[in-house]
């Protein structure tokens, strides 16, 4: 008999992974603003990997063309930018944030009246409908009650 067939098969190195979990379907404005910023991701990233080889020919070349070298910076700087808006949208979509404080440009969420900040009103409150279009009561029209009045004494000429 050999020792190989009585020997147990040794076990797997890494235990296998678990099956992933299904991603909660994303709404229409989401996936299309995860789109754009994986379609930028990508395109950045390629236009990082272009500058840094052209930058590296001409240097084994030595032979510097730095209009072309900044040609291609400009456009690698407007596409990184556009990248970073599609993250700050992303992730004020995520928190809900809705807007920035006009007094100190905090962020705020939908329906705040002030600033967590710096307390400046960020709506102007104004008066229901239903309060406008109520008449006013006659104790509101009647004239302040003199302090012989409270006392329930009164001044008799």
């Amino acid at each position: 008999m050999s020792d190989t067939a009585d020997t147990p098969p040794s076990p797997p190195l890494r235990p296998p992974k678990p099956p992933a979990a299904p991603a909660a379907a994303p709404t229409a404005a989401d996936s299309e603003l995860a789109r754009r910023r994986g379609a930028l991701a990508e395109e950045v990233t390629e236009l990082h990997w272009d500058l840094g080889g052209l930058a590296y020919e001409m240097a084994i070349r030595d032979h510097f063309r730095l209009d072309v070298l900044v040609r291609r910076a400009a456009v690698l700087q407007e596409r990184d930018a556009e990248l970073a808006e599609v993250e700050r949208l992303l992730r004020m979509e995520q928190e809900g944030i809705v807007g920035n404080c006009p007094t100190c440009g905090a962020p705020h969420s939908r329906g705040a009246i002030y600033c967590w900040q710096c307390g400046g009103q960020l709506m102007e409150r104004l008066p229901s409908a239903a309060a406008a279009a109520a008449p006013a009561t006659p104790a509101a029209q009647a004239p302040p009650a003199s302090d012989g009045e409270l006392n329930g004494s009164s001044r008799t000429p």
